[in-house]
């Protein structure tokens, strides 16, 4: 038999930006819990409101299943004597498990006769786990900091009030975090503050959302909410921008949302776009609005928790907030174009950047040397992007980005233009941050491509030459992301430059560093490492990679192309054998005492090996160019061919020959063979571990 689930807490509004979390790891619990029960159930379903967090179990099992299990105890030999009388290893074993000595039986393990009983597990009731289970998984949810309130010690991320528990028409009687449970959830706050009654565990949302004016299904809530939205947009000829961050947040403060559409001066609009979209969204929580060319139309609409009846005045509420915060705005806007962004570059000198590495403004000087280097290296222009990395952090001690961080980069850009800086340097401003997390952007422009990489790349030098590289999963200076970002910038931009040249580019730009020695092979295999989990997230073997890797390559492009060759080499049907044939030549040459020297034509005897030797002089013609070319994908096809030689070879030759000149000229043969291939890659790692 089986039947319906239900939990619900009642709290006091959660945080926003954590309910989601919150909810999901709730309901994660609860289905660990009920696993590790061993207790059957058909679904498991979330709900996440403002105040309350529940899960609907369908079809959970009335009990947890009956399991027999054979228990086995001393040898019989051991447990009875030469009379057949128990011994006292005999009766230890039946007192043991609460049994009298006629309830053991003798029966075979596989191997020998032993004293045995049959233990019988399960049949608990599912009712007298089910607080225990909300009980563990309300302990585990991710809350940074537990509040306390009134005299009780019972803790959670904010007060709880009401607790709904029902298994079937029943109430699970229980208490958790200091409630005892019931069947009366309540409404909203403002539409239907009262309790009310849940029958069954399947009425729940429909219930709310019907009498009580709660929608609980956060999908649901946040549909509803992007659809009022796109609605209120489309009235005054606009399009919503509706960020998934921002929605998110709205669909957690809100139980019945009713979308409202407000406006502000037009006189606003000369303030950076991004500064007015940054107040609306982040301090009032409003979804802008652009017309059909992505221009920012006057207009906020904003998501109310309430149905007024006068809703006019609700816009108008919200209409008198956000005026003063745009004003904000325009007053810092207008302030900061008052001043050069030299005239900030000089407060740079007041801001540490670290301790050990100096002021803000001693790095844009090292961003500034080294953007110019490598804009040199790629023929791009080193005086824009010198002056680019000269500029580059002057914004961040401006009043707008003080006050509205995001516009970090963006308010330089608008900066530079307004005092007449040239268009490469205002973007490389802006985008010299991109890009800012997994998947985001690159930079367009190839000036803010090139800030973008000597800004991390100092960054990544500066703190590793001070010794506090990451540890474990404390990164404070996000060396792991600006590694990603560096790899990204170079690989998607198709930009063949050597990372430890990089790297020793940018150690130069200091006077001096601590841990200088080694610096750059130390930088650069942690960046590989992190390339390395780059590919495993693009379904790429650790295989695949290790046998790129083993060349120790330090450009990253190269590298790449590389590892798309072999990925595609191993799905040829001579991949394996090859790899194989890999792995033997390279053990066989390994135990040598001395390299082998070079191959004599006329030492060849066999007719396999004269054909290994003809194919290898062969195909190396073929591919010679290639590698040239870095065709290697081309070139490990072209190899692909030997799989047939090479297999009649190792079948037909005896390479460990007794007669020493033989032996040695099939080595050397051999060594060719594999030359070639390390010439890509080492293939032999595509041998599994356990072959």
């Amino acid at each position: 038999m089986t039947q319906d689930f239900l939990v619900e807490l009642g709290t006091e509004e959660l945080p926003p930006k954590a309910l989601k979390s919150l909810s999901n790891a709730f309901t994660s619990g609860i289905e660990s819990g009920l696993k590790s029960a061993d207790l059957a159930f058909e679904g498991i379903k979330a709900y996440a409101a403002p105040r309350r967090l529940a899960v609907l179990v369908t079809s959970l099992a009335e009990t947890t299943p009956k399991k027999e299990s054979l228990m086995f105890g001393p040898p019989a030999k051991i447990a009875f004597d030469a009379e057949g009388k128990p011994t006292k290893a005999a009766e230890a074993f039946a007192k043991k498990n609460g049994l009298n000595i006629d309830e053991l039986s003798t029966q075979s393990d596989g191997k020998v006769e032993k004293l045995a009983f049959t233990q019988i597990s399960g049949g608990e009731k599912t009712t007298e786990l089910l607080t225990d289970i909300v009980s563990q998984s309300l302990a585990q949810l991710p809350i940074p900091k537990r509040m306390r309130w009134g005299a009780t010690r019972t803790e959670f991320v904010r007060p709880v009030h009401w607790l709904v528990m029902l298994f079937g028409n029943d109430v699970v009687e229980g208490e958790v975090l200091g409630l005892k449970s019931g069947r009366e959830t309540r409404g909203h706050r403002f539409h239907y503050n009262q309790t009310l009654a849940i029958n069954t565990p399947s009425e729940y949302a429909l219930t709310l959302s019907e009498t009580a004016f709660v929608q609980a299904d956060f999908e649901i809530r946040q549909a509803d909410i992007r659809k009022q939205v796109e609605a209120e947009a489309e009235k005054i000829g606009g399009i919503a921008v509706i960020e998934d961050d921002l929605l998110d947040e709205v669909t957690a403060l809100v139980e019945w949302p009713v979308a409202l559409t407000g406006k502000f001066d037009e006189s606003f609009l000369e303030v950076p776009a991004e500064a007015l979209i940054s107040s609306m969204s982040e301090h009032q929580k409003y979804f802008h609005v652009v017309d059909k060319d992505g221009k920012l139309l006057p207009n906020f609409i904003t998501v109310a928790n309430i149905v007024s009846q006068n809703p006019e005045a609700v816009i108008d509420g919200n209409e008198r907030v956000i005026r003063p915060r745009l004003a904000d705005a325009a007053f810092f806007f207008e302030t900061d174009k008052k001043h050069t962004l030299d005239d900030y570059r000089e407060r740079l000198k007041n801001i540490v950047f670290q301790a050990k590495l100096g002021t803000v403004f001693e790095k844009t000087e090292r961003i500034a040397g080294l953007a110019k280097a490598i804009a040199e290296k790629l023929g791009h222009n080193g005086e824009q992007a010198a002056r680019a990395g000269s500029l580059s952090k002057s914004d961040l001690a401006s009043e707008m980005v003080l006050e509205f961080d995001k516009m970090q980069g963006i308010a330089g850009r608008y900066y530079a233009l307004n005092q007449g800086e040239a268009p490469e340097v205002a973007e490389a401003l802006a985008e010299q941050y991109l890009p800012k997390f997994a998947g985001d952007k690159l930079p367009a422009s190839n000036i803010g491509t090139v800030v973008a990489l000597a800004d991390r790349l100092d960054t990544l030098v500066g703190i590793f030459g001070i010794g506090e590289q990451p540890t474990g999963s404390k990164d404070p200076f996000a060396l792991r992301r600006a590694s990603v970002a560096v790899l990204r910038l170079l690989i998607e931009n198709k930009i063949s430059l050597d990372l430890a040249e990089l790297l020793e580019l940018a150690i130069s730009q200091y006077p001096e560093l601590p841990k200088s020695d080694g610096l750059s092979t130390t930088v650069l295999n942690y960046m590989i490492e992190r390339l390395k989990a780059w590919y495993e997230d693009a379904n790429i073997s650790a295989e695949i990679f290790q046998s790129v890797s083993a060349k120790n390559l330090s450009t990253p492009t190269d590298i790449d192309a590389r590892i798309a060759a072999v990925a595609e080499f191993s799905k040829l049907d001579a991949a394996a054998s090859l790899a194989a044939a890999n792995k033997r030549v390279s053990n066989i040459l390994a135990k040598q005492d001395s390299e082998p020297g070079a191959l004599s034509q006329a030492h060849l005897v066999e007719a396999a090996e004269k054909d290994l030797a003809q194919a290898v002089e062969s195909i190396s013609a073929e591919v010679t160019p290639l590698f040239a070319d870095s065709q290697y994908a081309q070139a490990l096809t072209a190899l692909s061919k030997l799989r047939e030689p090479v297999d009649a070879f190792f079948d037909q030759v005896m390479v460990m020959a007794e007669d020493e000149t033989l032996r040695n000229n099939r080595l050397a043969l051999l060594k060719e063979l594999r030359a070639l291939f390390l010439e890509v890659a080492d293939i032999s790692y595509l041998v599994p571990a356990k072959a």
